[in-house]
Protein backbone atom coordinates (compact mmCIF):
# COMPACT_ATOMS: atom_id res chain seq x y z
CA UNK A 1 0.00 0.00 0.00
CA UNK A 2 0.97 3.82 -0.98
CA UNK A 3 0.69 6.93 0.39
CA UNK A 4 1.41 10.44 -0.23
CA UNK A 5 2.42 12.75 2.82
CA UNK A 6 -0.18 15.84 1.98
CA UNK A 7 0.98 19.10 3.58
CA UNK A 8 -2.55 20.84 2.93
CA UNK A 9 -3.26 19.32 6.32
CA UNK A 10 -0.83 21.61 7.91
CA UNK A 11 -0.93 25.43 9.46
CA UNK A 12 -0.95 28.00 6.85
CA UNK A 13 2.59 28.68 5.50
CA UNK A 14 4.07 25.47 7.34
CA UNK A 15 5.49 23.18 4.80
CA UNK A 16 8.49 19.91 4.62
CA UNK A 17 11.18 19.38 2.82
CA UNK A 18 14.02 17.00 2.60
CA UNK A 19 16.73 18.19 4.28
CA UNK A 20 19.76 18.84 1.91
CA UNK A 21 23.97 18.84 3.27
CA UNK A 22 23.57 22.56 3.59
CA UNK A 23 21.22 22.19 6.30
CA UNK A 24 23.67 20.70 8.72
CA UNK A 25 24.81 23.18 10.89
CA UNK A 26 21.32 24.16 11.16
CA UNK A 27 19.92 20.81 12.42
CA UNK A 28 22.78 20.18 14.75
CA UNK A 29 21.52 23.76 16.15
CA UNK A 30 18.67 22.08 16.69
CA UNK A 31 19.56 19.11 17.96
CA UNK A 32 21.88 21.05 20.93
CA UNK A 33 18.97 23.12 21.43
CA UNK A 34 16.59 20.00 22.37
CA UNK A 35 19.31 18.65 24.78
CA UNK A 36 19.58 20.94 28.32
CA UNK A 37 20.48 18.27 29.93
CA UNK A 38 23.89 18.24 28.30
CA UNK A 39 24.45 22.02 29.72
CA UNK A 40 24.11 20.44 33.54
CA UNK A 41 27.68 19.12 33.08
CA UNK A 42 29.99 20.05 35.24
CA UNK A 43 32.64 21.98 33.13
CA UNK A 44 34.19 24.54 30.60
CA UNK A 45 31.87 25.57 27.59
CA UNK A 46 34.18 23.50 25.13
CA UNK A 47 33.45 19.92 26.70
CA UNK A 48 30.13 20.86 26.68
CA UNK A 49 30.14 21.56 23.56
CA UNK A 50 32.47 18.53 22.60
CA UNK A 51 30.04 16.34 24.49
CA UNK A 52 26.95 18.07 22.64
CA UNK A 53 28.09 17.13 19.39
CA UNK A 54 29.23 13.37 20.22
CA UNK A 55 25.71 12.85 21.23
CA UNK A 56 24.28 14.16 18.31
CA UNK A 57 26.80 12.25 16.38
CA UNK A 58 25.12 8.75 18.49
CA UNK A 59 22.13 10.35 17.34
CA UNK A 60 22.83 10.29 13.64
CA UNK A 61 24.88 7.15 13.80
CA UNK A 62 21.97 5.08 16.01
CA UNK A 63 19.64 6.22 13.80
CA UNK A 64 21.60 5.19 10.61
CA UNK A 65 21.89 1.43 12.01
CA UNK A 66 18.75 1.10 13.39
CA UNK A 67 16.95 2.72 10.73
CA UNK A 68 18.91 3.24 7.20
CA UNK A 69 15.64 4.73 5.29
CA UNK A 70 15.10 6.74 7.75
CA UNK A 71 14.61 10.64 6.54
CA UNK A 72 15.04 13.95 7.60
CA UNK A 73 12.74 16.89 6.84
CA UNK A 74 12.95 20.70 7.77
CA UNK A 75 10.09 22.43 9.05
CA UNK A 76 9.84 25.54 7.31
CA UNK A 77 7.33 28.58 8.39
CA UNK A 78 6.88 31.37 5.47
CA UNK A 79 9.98 29.86 3.98
CA UNK A 80 12.54 30.22 6.95
CA UNK A 81 13.73 27.41 8.76
CA UNK A 82 11.76 26.42 12.25
CA UNK A 83 12.15 22.98 12.81
CA UNK A 84 13.43 19.38 12.08
CA UNK A 85 11.83 16.25 11.90
CA UNK A 86 13.27 12.78 11.36
CA UNK A 87 10.84 9.77 10.33
CA UNK A 88 11.24 6.33 9.30
CA UNK A 89 8.70 4.35 7.61
CA UNK A 90 9.27 1.02 8.45
CA UNK A 91 7.02 -2.40 7.44
CA UNK A 92 5.71 -1.94 10.70
CA UNK A 93 5.18 1.59 11.61
CA UNK A 94 6.21 4.87 11.52
CA UNK A 95 8.65 5.87 14.13
CA UNK A 96 9.73 9.39 14.69
CA UNK A 97 13.37 9.37 15.79
CA UNK A 98 13.71 12.91 16.39
CA UNK A 99 11.39 15.84 16.11
CA UNK A 100 12.28 19.79 17.63
CA UNK A 101 11.81 23.47 17.05
CA UNK A 102 13.81 26.38 17.05
CA UNK A 103 12.96 27.51 20.65
CA UNK A 104 11.05 30.82 19.86
CA UNK A 105 8.30 28.84 17.93
CA UNK A 106 7.31 26.24 20.35
CA UNK A 107 3.89 26.37 22.21
CA UNK A 108 2.30 27.97 19.18
CA UNK A 109 1.00 24.80 17.56
CA UNK A 110 3.23 23.76 14.89
CA UNK A 111 4.49 20.76 16.29
CA UNK A 112 0.88 19.57 16.77
CA UNK A 113 0.48 20.58 12.97
CA UNK A 114 3.99 17.95 11.91
CA UNK A 115 2.58 15.39 14.14
CA UNK A 116 -1.34 15.43 12.52
CA UNK A 117 0.33 15.37 9.20
CA UNK A 118 2.17 11.89 9.92
CA UNK A 119 -0.58 10.63 11.97
CA UNK A 120 -2.68 10.96 8.90
CA UNK A 121 0.02 9.25 6.99
CA UNK A 122 0.19 6.52 8.87
CA UNK A 123 -3.74 5.97 8.71
CA UNK A 124 -3.53 5.91 5.43
CA UNK A 125 -0.98 3.09 5.34
CA UNK A 126 -2.49 1.43 8.81
CA UNK A 127 0.60 1.50 10.70
CA UNK A 128 1.29 3.23 14.09
CA UNK A 129 3.02 6.30 14.99
CA UNK A 130 5.78 5.22 17.93
CA UNK A 131 8.20 7.72 19.38
CA UNK A 132 10.12 7.69 22.36
CA UNK A 133 9.65 10.78 25.01
CA UNK A 134 12.30 11.92 27.81
CA UNK A 135 10.44 11.59 31.08
CA UNK A 136 11.81 15.56 31.43
CA UNK A 137 10.08 16.49 28.40
CA UNK A 138 6.64 17.11 29.73
CA UNK A 139 5.31 19.33 27.26
CA UNK A 140 6.06 16.95 24.69
CA UNK A 141 4.99 14.14 26.08
CA UNK A 142 1.61 16.49 27.17
CA UNK A 143 0.94 16.88 23.20
CA UNK A 144 1.44 13.23 22.39
CA UNK A 145 -0.90 12.45 24.56
CA UNK A 146 -3.55 14.68 23.79
CA UNK A 147 -2.99 13.60 20.16
CA UNK A 148 -3.73 10.23 21.41
CA UNK A 149 -0.58 8.49 22.10
CA UNK A 150 -0.49 5.82 24.28
CA UNK A 151 2.08 4.34 26.71
CA UNK A 152 3.50 1.40 25.07
CA UNK A 153 6.98 0.68 26.88
CA UNK A 154 7.94 2.30 29.68
CA UNK A 155 11.87 3.02 30.27
CA UNK A 156 14.21 4.61 33.04
CA UNK A 157 14.61 7.93 31.65
CA UNK A 158 12.25 7.62 28.40
CA UNK A 159 9.07 5.92 26.86
CA UNK A 160 8.14 4.94 24.05
CA UNK A 161 4.46 6.28 23.12
CA UNK A 162 2.45 4.69 20.62
CA UNK A 163 -0.46 6.16 18.48
CA UNK A 164 -2.97 3.61 16.82
CA UNK A 165 -4.68 4.72 13.22
CA UNK A 166 -7.68 2.69 14.62
CA UNK A 167 -9.19 0.96 17.89
CA UNK A 168 -9.08 -2.22 15.70
CA UNK A 169 -5.36 -2.35 14.65
CA UNK A 170 -3.39 -5.20 14.41
CA UNK A 171 0.31 -5.94 13.51
CA UNK A 172 -0.84 -8.33 11.08
CA UNK A 173 -2.75 -5.19 9.14
CA UNK A 174 -0.08 -3.11 9.27
CA UNK A 175 2.75 -2.45 6.41
CA UNK A 176 2.83 -1.23 2.89
CA UNK A 177 5.36 1.72 2.08
CA UNK A 178 5.29 5.84 2.04
CA UNK A 179 5.63 7.44 -1.31
CA UNK A 180 7.02 11.34 -1.03
CA UNK A 181 5.87 13.84 -3.60
CA UNK A 182 5.90 17.60 -4.54
CA UNK A 183 2.88 17.82 -1.93
CA UNK A 184 5.35 17.22 0.83
CA UNK A 185 7.69 19.59 0.69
Amino acid sequence: MTTILNTSSLAQGLTLRPARQSDAAFIAQLYRNARPDLRLIDGEDDLIRTVQEQQYQVLLQGAGNNYPNAMHFIIEKTLSRIGVVMVDFGHNEIRIIFLTLLPDVRGLGYGKQVLTGLQQAAREVRAPLAVVVWHSNVQARRLYQQLGFVLEEAGDIADKLVWYPDAGFSQSRAGGTVQLNGSWK
